[in-house]
């Protein structure tokens, strides 16, 4: 349960409607379910503890956060934490179910082997299956009440000169705008920014789609900007800078006439050409002893600008020129919705300055936290899934960033992602069963011999405003999911999250008892959670070495089995399996090529680390020494790129204290040695 909900605005007047736009008596967009988001904002941000899991350097004002947008808002809000800038990159109610594509790792027993027959490694052949990270899957009422919470959470945290950059698409960009609109105020809009993300090609249905659109706001007149420059193109150098002076300068050149301009300019004569020039006379001089005048054929002088001194043109809100992540580029982390660098370094420059902070409250694959480490900034990284708070983490270990790792204690362990735990949910509740009978509003059903069938409700975990159970929730269970009920049905069922006081829910359902006769019972969801979670098994052997190559303490890694991965292979290669049967009983020969592990499992271990700083299994994690082993098998040795091949050791200058392995599909299990 949070501890306390934050108010978004720390000055709110008594009556005063927070929703509402300064200028208007009501909200511009209306769309069906618009107005059950004024309750939660009313209620404030929700506040948990937050618990520090590990700390890199010393620079508290850096943070990863792994917890939802309006937990984030609420722990920065309370410690009185202004940002910046603010870039997100939320989901763009697109309909689809993003995945990590998880590789099986090379068996380190047989590295060696490998590396002395130099045998090339044939990317096709690494098996690899595929894992849901988060689902972009939203009905529009309801994304567009997330995401109003959300930009309003967001604008009670940013400072006075601050902006905002909302990167969305088609799909939903448009209504989003006018959102933009009532919270941040039309004055306050700045740019469409139209980022051309694709090259070209077919559609078949209509025009192909190439671009996305970046929503660029200030929270007041008073913003902090700096116009980038862009490096002209080759085709708009050889269009205007098609002339060369004799020592081979390419330039430009430009009226020195005065007509047209704003004020009378200089009257004088040069060289017999009477006129009225826009700079003195002893400035023409100047330029001439510089060699900076051109001259037409009739005489006329011309100011000669000069290619290399000119650093490029100002940028406009038509970005053609930054390429999406290909699968070659050096800064891909294989991560589904990447955006380049080269994007962000553009925003960042733009809109903030060194030491300033920067924030992504929906950070991905952690590229808005590395451009601003790089450039100078402090930076926030922010998302709910435990895929992008790693790959942002290892990210920004490897460029020796110092930050600090916390993650919001909601009291739900979420066992990888949202969405893997709301496709798993079904399954984890005894006899919860699909029933085509009742509403989308009901998760399924469980039928007992004394109640016979009883609806499930079930929050989701994709959507935040879902996970308190409080009363306008209870009485939109009672008001609109009930009536529509069948007569026979006596009791249903309500998980819940989060409860926001559950006496005072259950005499709610009491006051309420003559709206319906149907019995509800309240079920708390984290003890289904909890229970499931299954920490990974490893056997290792420590030891202290001295040699001419290493003197320190080594730990080789015997044996590692995690029970998730492996039924998740099993699950893959049942899949597989039926796949292969079904195309051999048309006549197609489709080979099955089961995914296997050896009886070590060392090959399911994508990251490990030691800690010779902590032994208390609860301390922040402090890495002393990590491997990362990447997809062929390679290992990244405390954030360096090698080539060498996992032996299944690690080693450290100091007796290590204990051990963390994360394995291929992210989860993270410490030892204490």
């Amino acid at each position: 349960m949070a501890i306390k909900y934050v108010s978004y605005y720390p000055n709110m007047l008594e009556g005063q409607a927070v929703l509402d736009n300064f200028v208007r008596t009501k909200r511009v967009l209306r769309y069906r379910d618009n107005d059950q988001v004024i309750e939660r904002v009313q209620r404030g941000l929700p506040l948990y503890e937050m618990e520090l899991k590990e700390q890199i350097g010393q620079n508290p004002n850096n943070l990863v956060i792994r917890g939802e947008c309006l937990s984030a808002c609420a722990y920065l809000k309370d410690k009185g934490i202004q940002v910046d800038l603010v870039y997100i990159d939320p989901p763009f109610a697109s309909g689809a179910d993003y995945a990590k594509k998880v590789y099986v790792r090379r068996n380190p027993k047989v590295a060696e082997a490998i590396a002395q027959a130099e045998t090339e490694l044939d990317v096709e052949e690494l098996k690899a299956f595929e894992e849901k990270m988060y689902g972009d899957v939203w009905d529009k009422e309801r994304y567009l009440n997330w995401m109003y919470e959300n930009l309003m959470a967001i604008k009670s945290v940013m400072s006075d000169e601050a902006s905002i950059y909302v990167h969305l698409d088609y799909h939903i960009g448009h209504y989003v705008k006018i959102m933009l609109d009532e919270i941040f105020g039309e004055d306050n809009f700045r740019n469409e920014i139209i980022w051309k993300r694709s090259t070209a090609h077919n559609d078949s249905t209509g025009f192909a789609n190439l671009h996305d659109c970046i929503f660029y706001y200030s929270k007041s007149s008073e913003l902090y900007f700096d116009t980038p420059l862009v490096p002209y193109s080759q085709e708009y150098i050889d269009h205007y800078y098609n002339k060369v002076d004799g020592n081979g300068r390419r330039y430009l050149d430009r009226d020195l006439s005065a007509k047209g301009l704003k004020g009378s300019g200089y009257s004088y004569s040069w060289k017999g050409k009477d006129g009225y020039w826009r700079c003195p006379y002893t400035t023409m001089e100047r330029l001439e002893k510089e060699n900076r005048l051109y001259y037409t054929a009739n005489g006329t002088p011309r100011y000669k600008q000069f290619l290399d001194e000119m650093e490029g043109v100002p940028a406009q809100d038509l970005w053609t020129d930054i390429y999406a992540v290909n699968s070659q580029a050096d800064e891909r982390v294989d991560y589904a919705t990447q955006k380049p660098e080269a994007l962000l370094e553009r925003i960042i420059k733009a809109s903030s300055n060194e030491g300033m902070l920067v924030a992504d409250f929906f950070g991905g694959s952690g590229v808005t936290a590395a451009v601003a480490n790089k450039l100078g900034r402090n930076f926030i990284h922010c998302d709910i899934g435990i895929n992008s708070i790693q790959t942002a983490r290892d990210r920004l270990f490897a460029d020796k960033a110092e930050f600090e790792v916390l993650e919001v204690k909601d009291g739900v362990s979420l066992y990888r992602n949202p969405v893997q735990t709301m496709d798993k949910l079904k399954s984890l509740i005894p006899g919860l069963c699909n029933e085509d009978v009742l509403d989308k509003f009901w998760a399924g059903s469980i039928v007992d011999t004394k109640h016979g069938m009883m609806p499930v409700y079930l929050p989701n975990l994709m959507d935040g405003s879902t996970r308190l159970l409080d009363k306008p929730m209870m009485n939109r269970i009672i008001r609109e999911a009930l009536p529509d009920l069948s007569d026979d049905i006596q009791r249903v069922i309500v998980y819940y999250i989060d409860i926001a006081d559950k006496q005072e829910i259950e005499q709610f359902i009491k006051e309420q008892n003559n709206q319906t006769t149907i019995e509800i019972e309240l079920r708390d969801l984290k003890q289904v959670l909890d229970d499931v979670v299954v920490e990974d098994e490893a056997e290792w052997e420590i030891s202290e070495t001295h040699d001419a190559l290493w003197s320190g303490w080594k730990v080789e890694v015997k044996s590692f089995h995690s029970d998730r991965v492996l039924r998740k292979i099993e699950e893959v290669n049942f899949k597989a399996e039926q796949q292969a049967m079904q195309q051999r009983a048309k006549g197609k020969e489709k080979p099955f090529n089961p995914i296997k592990i050896s009886d070590e499992g060392l090959e399911t271990i994508e990251w490990i680390s030691l800690d010779y700083t902590n032994e208390d299994k609860q301390a922040p994690w402090q890495s002393d020494a990590e491997i990362k082993i990447d997809r062929l098998g390679y290992v990244i040795l405390n954030g360096k790129k090698t080539t060498n091949f996992w032996d299944a050791t690690i080693r450290c200058d100091h007796k290590p204290l204990r051990l963390k392995i994360r394995n291929i599909c992210g989860d993270e299990t410490v030892f204490q040695l």
